[in-house]
């Protein structure tokens, strides 16, 4: 796994929005089963109110953060 995946898997297991905020790409795309949200904002939202997200399939980096982030399910 990327170093950048497990800083955000681990600040969002911690609940660090200001870690989260140099790691994710403003415009990002998360998907997750199938459900794509775009921006950060949105993904805060998400993570915010759902379960911890599971280690993306694959994923992009722009300038070191996370732009886009695919999940083939979302965590039960």
């Amino acid at each position: 796994m990327d170093q950048v995946i497990a800083d955000v898997l681990d600040a969002v297991r911690r609940g660090d929005r200001a870690a989260l905020v140099v790691l994710l790409h403003p415009y990002l795309h998360w998907t997750e089963g199938g459900s794509t949200i775009r921006g950060r904002n949105k993904v805060f939202a998400r993570l915010d109110g759902g379960p911890m997200p599971v280690a993306p399939a694959s994923f992009e980096l722009r300038d070191g953060q996370v732009y886009r982030w695919v999940a083939a399910e979302r965590a039960p």
